[in-house]
């Protein structure tokens, strides 16, 4: 089989199921767009030299959001918070691998809804962590399906066909996208099109036309640079990242990232090839950040900002966005899907937490989340509400074991932090705070309502 035919389906062998009604009501009269929906893997802030062709085509012609957070800076729950518009507390994926992606119950999810109002839908690439590639994805029409995620020698099931292959994933996605565009060119019905490359997740493995190239320096940041970590948890305080290693990180990340911008360059002159820029809303975004050395740390999973924030770009012409429009609200993985719902016309019968980008409200706070597993990642299962102007943590007992969750609740550590006047988030106000600033900062409150927000009946530890 060649180098394309892995993610190439012709219309005859492509996977195509009936439209499933009673999840899903389209609206009526409304013209609907088609739907490019792109999420990239652990990219972090600070990578957009990478993808000239996403800020220039997608950010320069639309909308960049320099507030968007991850509510599980994890893969597999924001995944499928992108896919669903939930909380991982709602969805049921807490985690990463088995048992979690059978948690999720796969009809309140976003290809689920528009193939039961109309549209085709496609996927490229990698679906929601420990699903399983003899497993088709519920919701498409047709799909390539990439696992283990990886940069080479992955499995792919295309459309119900399961086999290795050897060529670099984000060129094999790349082709596969391309060529099920090419195949929309004469179709009246709109489509819902799924690209999700491995990149720039590590072992941060560029394509061998980019595995020498040269990147802009970077000299850390104050981050980075801290030594003094008291008031942080104590599995922070002990991590020992360095600056070079950061640097080494960001470096394959960069450069796995330029093909992934190649990818998008491609889609996006089959779009303008076909005319169907105007009509075609694209949404650009990172499933969680990265820290490259940030607090010691050389992973996700953490609550800071290297971790928890997002790139995330959106342009639609024919929506009537304007060009290069920086907007500054308060966003997240959870507004990708009621955005995509809300352009499509389409009304799921099943609860969103988040909202749709396209409207003018605003929120004042963010629930971000997060479980221990394991002996990796972070040290304490974690909650906390995020704000433009600050931050407040709680950690907690917690620890997840065979899918149960166990553990009193009790909060071990708590933070604080002036996003305003701190935001790279290197002092905790509550650390040997005296009694009156806690009160000062209405930390009892703050508690009691990231309980309710979590959907706990009380202060957990109170």
């Amino acid at each position: 089989m060649g180098r394309r035919t892995v993610l190439v389906a012709s219309a005859a062998t492509a996977a195509v199921a009936g439209l499933c009604g009673g999840s899903a009501r389209p609206v009526t009269g409304h013209r609907r767009p088609n739907v490019l929906l792109i999420v990239t893997d652990d990219q972090p802030l600070g990578t957009g030299w990478a993808i000239p062709a996403v800020r220039g085509l997608v950010g320069g012609h639309g909308v960049t959001y320099p507030r968007a957070y991850a509510t599980t800076p994890l893969c597999g729950p924001s995944r499928a918070s992108v896919l669903t518009g939930r909380y991982a507390h709602h969805h049921g994926v807490l985690q990463n691998g088995r048992p979690w992606p059978g948690r999720l119950d796969q009809r309140t999810t976003l290809p689920h809804h528009l193939r039961a109002a109309g549209y085709r839908t496609a996927m490229f690439g990698k679906y929601i962590n420990g699903w399983d590639v003899h497993q088709a994805p519920p919701g498409f029409d047709e799909f390539s399906l990439m696992q283990p995620p990886k940069y080479g020698d992955a499995s792919w099931n295309v459309n119900g066909t399961v086999a290795e292959h050897p060529a670099y994933t984000t060129s094999l996605v790349r082709d596969g996208a391309v060529d099920f565009l090419r195949r929309q060119r004469d179709s009246s019905r709109p489509w819902f099109l799924y690209v999700a490359p491995y990149a720039p997740h590590k072992p941060f493995t560029p394509e061998e036309r980019y595995a020498r190239l040269d990147v802009p320096p970077w000299e850390g940041n104050p981050a980075v640079d801290e030594d003094d970590r008291e008031g942080k948890p104590a599995y922070i305080r002990s991590a020992d990242a360095t600056e070079d290693e950061g640097r080494d990180i960001r470096r394959g990340q960069l450069r796995t990232l330029r093909s992934v911008d190649d990818m998008f360059r491609a889609l996006h002159h089959e779009l303008a090839e076909q005319g169907r820029l105007r009509d075609t809303l694209i949404i650009v975004v990172s499933d969680n950040g990265y820290c490259w050395g940030d607090y010691g740390w050389k992973a996700k999973s953490i609550p800071y900002g290297p971790s928890t924030r997002v790139p995330l770009f959106l342009s639609w012409p024919g929506g009537g966005f304007g060009r290069g429009v920086v907007d500054g609200r308060l966003v997240a993985n959870i507004d990708i899907a009621p955005t995509i719902l809300d352009a499509t016309g389409v009304r799921p019968l099943t609860p969103l937490d988040g909202r749709s980008l396209l409207r003018s409200g605003s929120r004042d706070r963010l629930l971000l989340e997060w479980w221990k597993q394991g002996d990796r990642q972070a040290g304490h299962s974690w909650a906390s509400t995020v704000t433009p102007d600050y931050q407040y943590i709680e950690h907690y007992d917690l620890r997840l074991r065979d899918g149960l969750l166990t553990g009193q609740g009790d909060i071990v550590h708590r933070e604080y932090y002036d996003l305003r006047g701190d935001h790279h988030q290197l002092r905790n106000l509550l650390h040997e705070a005296p009694p009156d600033l806690a009160d000062r900062l209405n930390v009892a409150w703050l508690s009691t309502r990231l309980a309710a927000d979590r959907g706990v009946l009380r202060p957990i530890g109170a």
